[in-house]
């Protein structure tokens, strides 16, 4: 398994990005209305994605994006499906640390929904902890945010 650090521009990076919108859909599509948070899920802005491939095919990705000039925020993290429950969104996550620390932020923030039990458990597996909704989801009632701070260099 190769974890390859590119940009928002990658073409695998916006294909697995267009799969996990498309699993959110699935899984909380019919609850909640997704749309809201299109926005503030633009590719454009991100310089720092990774891509996992296992046998040049692409199983998930991630990416971090500047926040401000002390938080960075997590981005558009998903493992396909049928490689979920195996520890690699957990790696993907520890490795977007990390870089984040490399980049010598001081903390990461992160919004992902309370519906999406699975994500929350490795985010707090990696000691993230649960703050108040942050910038554009305060009124989101259906946003979880959390963050966790950096050992930045």
């Amino acid at each position: 398994m190769d974890f390859i650090r590119t940009d928002g521009r990658n073409k695998d990076f916006i294909e697995n990005c267009r799969l996990l919108d498309m699993d959110l859909d699935r899984r909380v599509g019919k609850i909640i209305k997704r749309d809201k948070y299109k926005k503030y899920n633009q590719l454009d802005e991100i310089q720092e994605a990774i891509i996992i491939y296992q046998n040049n095919k692409v199983i998930g990705g991630g990416a971090i994006r500047r926040y401000d000039d002390e938080n960075i925020e997590l981005k558009r993290v998903f493992v396909h499906t049928e490689y979920q429950g195996q520890g690699i969104g957990c790696k993907l996550v520890s490795l977007l640390i990390e870089w984040a620390e490399e980049l010598g932020y001081k903390r990461i923030v992160l919004e992902t929904g309370k519906l999406l039990v699975e994500s929350c458990a490795v985010y707090k597996k990696l000691g993230f902890e649960v703050i108040a909704n942050y910038g554009p989801y305060v009124n989101m009632p259906d946003s979880l945010c959390m963050a966790k701070d950096l050992k930045y260099k």
